[in-house]
């Protein structure tokens, strides 16, 4: 069995948001930004797989062809209203039918082949073609709603794998972890009331969706429990992920036992992304890669499957992206980190450190059902 899958599409690199300047809609004030694309672009994805076509990692993974989700997939998860507008959109030149969601001409297929890319990912680790996965899709998914696009967001790409899973493979419990810098607020959503879907989401709080924090959202109804916030504050660094890592996701992990472990892997915790304020470095991902793989052995014979979120740090993201894969993958190559000595020396001082390891102490019994 090959160990691990990369799943991505030129394609995808041509899904374009050039409605927007970083996050703000153009407007007689707005000035429209020289890469014609905002925050959103693809130069981070690209420079991602060019890293590591350069780097030689490519070369070591399975790289099947792209497939887009099929309409039946699509709407286990959303709307025919919804997918019928959006493709009407789509076909018409694009526009933005939620909050800071927009696409241009073709949206709609190219969010389907994002999402083909995540469902491909998870049916190759449920099969056992590989053993773990990397999707590297475009546009995300975790804030999409069922009805409802949001923050870069068309459709749920890390639903519309499960529910392809649950009724193509017979998946029973599957476990979902976002580090993504921001809340996942439509994985959340749309697995609220289900208690064989965990969720957990570790983000900055107050970011995105504005205000957010979420530490009392724990599900409802069948799904009490089986929901977990972890609004950690700006400036958290590596040691505090680590923790809230180890002190909450693992136990609530092990508490569930998944057979299978997807990670929602926004890659904007990092240390200069424009949109949050968190100092990850490349070696925070492996780290963390690193503690999913381990759970993963533990718990689910080794299913893990990746799916790429946000990240908007053109230049850093592949550094973050290819430390990931290659921890993945086993796979060391000569590839640095040019600013990892230089971000490393950013974390926290030893006196805020204690301080937030004592937040993560408390965050973790307040979270306790």
């Amino acid at each position: 069995m090959t160990k691990t899958s990369f799943h991505s599409a030129e394609e995808t690199f041509w899904h374009s948001v050039g409605v927007h300047a970083l996050f703000f809609p153009l407007s007689r004030w707005v000035q429209p930004p020289n890469n014609g694309g905002g925050a959103d672009t693809s130069d981070s994805k690209r420079r991602l797989v060019n890293l590591m076509d350069t780097s030689g990692l490519s070369k070591q993974l399975r790289r099947p062809e792209a497939v887009p989700a099929t309409t039946e997939d699509l709407l286990r998860v959303h709307g025919k209203a919804y997918l019928d507008a959006f493709k009407k959109a789509s076909d018409a030149g694009g526009g933005e039918l939620g909050t800071f969601a927009p696409f241009s001409v073709g949206g709609y297929e190219i969010a389907a082949l994002s999402a083909g890319l995540a469902l491909q990912a998870v049916d190759d680790v449920m099969s056992g073609a590989s053993r773990n996965a990397y999707a590297l899709c475009r546009p995300a998914g975790h804030h999409c709603l069922p009805n409802e696009p949001m923050g870069f967001c068309l459709l749920a790409n890390i639903p519309i794998a499960i529910e392809h899973a649950i009724a193509k493979r017979g998946l029973k419990r599957v476990a979902v972890v976002d580090w993504d810098v921001h809340h996942g607020n439509g994985t959340q959503s749309i697995f609220y009331d289900r208690s064989d879907v965990l969720t957990i989401s570790i983000h900055q709080e107050n970011c995105f969706p504005p205000g957010y924090t979420g530490e009392q959202d724990v599900g409802t109804g069948a799904g009490t429990g089986f929901n977990c916030n972890i609004p950690l504050p700006a400036g958290s660094g590596h040691q505090t992920y680590i923790e809230a890592m180890e002190k909450i996701v693992v136990a609530r992990l092990e508490a569930f036992k998944p057979e299978l472990i997807i990670v929602a892997s926004g890659l904007d915790a990092s240390a200069v992304d424009p949109l949050a304020r968190q100092l990850l470095t490349s070696e925070s991902y492996r780290a963390m890669t690193r503690i999913m793989m381990t759970s993963a052995d533990k718990l689910c014979k080794g299913r893990l499957a990746v799916v790429h979120e946000g990240g908007y740090s053109e230049a850093y993201v592949p550094f973050c992206g290819h430390r990931i894969i290659e921890q993945l993958s086993g796979v060391k190559t000569e590839v640095e980190d040019p600013e990892l000595e230089f971000f490393s020396s950013w974390q926290p001082s030893p006196k805020v450190q204690a301080f937030q390891s004592q937040f993560v102490d408390d965050l973790r019994r307040l979270l306790v059902v």
